[in-house]
């Protein structure tokens, strides 16, 4: 295994393959000015990937299951299953190295049978030779079942150890005796702890700090949502301001890294235009507050100025009544919104000016509802939840385990069916295990129909809470 370079800080990712040893590019070749950032982060051996100590954990008690392979001088085939940019194409190739094999990889995008074929016969030359292949195959799932076939004899006699790399379910993408003759390997997404240390080796690699404030940097790492090559190629964007860039704040990188597409106006909004727009968004955000303040006659005006310029922007005052229905009605009365929409059917069917009844009927009934926005407000929370763990899997208890395989890993193990629970409620935790089990989001205020909902809620929390207490009181 050759030594880690001095003057790199590699890391998990990058596109191209580093060259075999005696092969290496000049050190002129590796500056800031000629090779990606990216590359100069390569690892160079298994010790320096981050985020897969599962797999690749030090030799030891604690060593990982790819590390105890490699111990064991016996590599099985591998099939690395996982979501992008969490180094699979790396870690193929370093496993490689430190098993002596030669590293032969072919993507199933762009491969086809002639070109199994010569893997195939090129392995066959190298073994008699006394030299070993590790054939690595991304994007394995691409092949087709016949495809996925031709690898078995050439796994089964040894001519290749084969390493698959996919971010789909094995069990889905991969024929039952392909995968039978390969261990699965599951690669997690990168978490905070291994973005961060990215981040880190970016800045020792460049010599410069990243133009951001702390805000910014825990913005950037969840940007990257557990992708290292993601946030590799926003590094590379940040290094390339000016060095004396004041530091941007998370709105400023957010500016920076993203690009947001116009949209486009709908009929009714284009009518909304070609009257004068300032008095027409004055008139609708009147019209919003005063379904919200339970005052129907301000209501009623507002929508009534609004149709002044057309009948046809009457389809934005339904928009935004149906709005001011779950927003600032929702379950405090939920037939608010069932009256909004079902008025708003009428309308289309019979037309103006027949429609005005309608309209006037909903305004009314939505003005004068019971007022919560406990469910606007939970789905703000539950949006920020998973805006920071978008990658992030369900619990595996419940999760369904639609293959013999899951079903060994532990999909669905552990989960109570409601039914048949006293009181069809199995008390099961369905959130992932970096959100509390039991998230509060959803807080019903004591109006209305939310009232009734509360005493549900919390029902189900007491519950809850004694199955708790009886499960920690058996162990």
């Amino acid at each position: 295994m050759p030594p880690k370079r001095a003057d790199a800080a590699p890391d998990l990712f990058g596109p191209a393959a580093p060259p075999p040893p005696g092969d290496a590019p000049p050190d002129d070749a590796r500056r800031p000015g000629h090779t990606p950032l990216a590359e100069r982060l390569r690892p160079r051996t298994l010790a320096e990937v981050v985020g897969q100590d599962h797999l690749l954990g030090p030799p030891g008690a604690k060593a990982g299951a790819l590390r105890r392979m490699l111990d064991r001088g016996a590599l099985a085939s591998l099939v690395l299953w996982g979501p992008p940019g969490v180094g699979k194409t790396t870690i193929a190739r370093l496993l490689a190295e430190a098993a002596g094999l030669r590293f032969a990889p072919l993507s199933a995008v762009f491969s086809g049978v002639a070109d199994l074929k010569r893997a195939f016969d090129e392995a066959r030359a190298r073994r008699a030779g006394g030299t070993g292949t590790l054939l690595f195959v991304d994007e394995i799932h691409r092949f087709n079942r016949a495809q996925q076939d031709g690898f078995l004899p050439v796994v089964e006699d040894g001519t290749v150890v084969l390493v698959g790399a996919t971010t789909e379910n094995p069990s889905f993408a991969l024929n039952g005796a392909l995968l039978s003759r390969c261990q699965v390997m599951v690669l997690r997404r990168l978490d905070e702890a291994a973005l961060d240390r990215l981040i880190a080796r970016a800045e020792e690699e460049t010599g410069r700090p990243l133009p951001l404030d702390e805000a910014a940097r825990a913005t950037l790492a969840a940007m990257a949502d557990g992708d290292g090559r993601y946030l590799l190629n926003m590094i590379e964007q940040l290094l390339a301001l000016p060095p004396d860039a004041p530091p941007l704040d998370p709105a400023a990188l957010s500016a920076l890294l993203t690009r947001r597409g116009a949209g486009q106006l709908t009929e009714s909004e284009a009518a909304f235009t070609r009257a004068d727009s300032n008095q027409l968004n004055g008139l609708l955000s009147a019209f919003h507050k005063s379904l919200r303040g339970s005052d129907p006659d301000a209501a009623l005006y507002y929508a009534a100025r609004m149709l002044l310029f057309g009948p046809e922007l009457a389809q934005t005052v339904f928009r935004r009544l149906c709005c001011a229905a779950a927003e600032d009605v929702g379950t405090a009365d939920p037939q608010a919104l069932v009256q909004a929409v079902t008025a708003w059917n009428a309308f289309e069917r019979v037309g103006w000016p027949e429609g005005r009844l309608f309209l006037g009927q909903a305004i009314t009934y939505v003005a004068t509802a019971p007022k919560s926005n406990a469910a606007y407000a939970a789905w703000g929370e539950a949006t920020a939840a998973a805006e920071r763990t978008p990658q992030t899997p369900p619990p595996l208890h419940v999760q369904n385990a639609h293959t013999r395989m899951m079903k060994t890993m532990g999909y669905g193990d552990g989960y109570r069916y409601d039914h048949d629970e006293p009181d069809a409620y199995g008390a099961n935790s369905f959130l992932p295990d970096a959100l509390s089990p039991h998230a509060a989001w959803y807080r019903p205020n004591p109006r209305g129909h939310e009232r009734e909902i509360g005493k549900r809620l919390d029902w189900w929390a007491a519950r809850r809470a004694a199955r708790d207490e009886e499960a920690r009181s058996g162990e």
